[in-house]
């Protein structure tokens, strides 16, 4: 019984590798088109040899029905990316964050969630997702944005361009006003309140997870679904 088994699997076997190789191509074909990969995008070389990066680490979506899910650390490659996914997968509804921990150029990522919210797109992270930094500001961008229990939400001081925390300028400092300005475009209830609120948090190299009443209150959760 079992020897005829396996001679039922060889021949199915047999006649796969003999008719279906082009069908393996054509999946493999069809799995990448199904995927969003992150491209070398035009940084100087040494950025990802100074943050100690690699290409798969940057983010990348993968398709499935009306959902893209989201991977990976935002950079000038992800607006490419956003540009893909709006115009090759118009029947994406849905941009799901499983592990976004950040950014590594904001202004890029302010641009890439403009295009997000223009598309009118939505944004979820799972109960087993995490997103932080610029991954929360992408996260602002969905029209509907929904949050799981269990999800971490962090947010913390940026720093960089000779700033060494944003937390230790004053509030009446020009360099505070692209993040403002981008919360009132994304509609939230208090885009001042939140923006400080978010560099007070903790330091640039810490961590603040929001819980779901701060989310609430600052609004990142536009539809509660637990």
């Amino acid at each position: 019984m079992l020897k005829r088994k396996s001679n039922i699997i060889f021949v199915l076997l047999l006649v796969f590798l003999l008719a279906g190789c082009n069908s393996q191509n054509d999946l493999n074909k069809e799995v990448e088109k199904n995927v969003i990969s992150a491209q070398k995008a035009d940084y100087e070389e040494d950025i990802y040899s100074i943050f100690n990066l690699t290409l798969d680490m940057m983010s990348s979506f993968k398709i499935e029905n009306d959902t893209a899910y989201m991977n990976g650390i935002i950079n000038k490659d992800t607006i490419r990316q956003i540009k893909e996914l709006i115009s090759n997968y118009p029947d994406v509804k849905t941009i799901v964050m499983q592990n976004v921990e950040g950014s590594i150029d904001d202004e890029s990522n302010l641009i890439a969630s403009r295009l997000v919210r223009k598309a009118g797109l939505n944004t979820h992270v799972p109960a087993d997702g995490m997103i932080a930094s610029g991954g929360t500001d992408f996260f602002c961008a969905g029209v509907k944005r929904t949050v799981e229990d269990g999800a971490e939400i962090g947010v913390h001081s940026w720093g960089g361009a000779g700033i060494e925390k944003a937390s230790s300028l004053s509030k009446e400092d020009e360099s505070h006003k692209p993040y403002i300005k981008y919360y009132e475009e994304m509609k939230l209830p208090d885009p001042q309140g939140f923006y400080f609120f978010t560099i007070y948090a903790a330091e640039p190299e810490d961590i603040h997870n929001m819980t779901r009443d701060e989310l609430i209150k600052y609004g990142l959760i536009s539809e509660d679904i637990n």
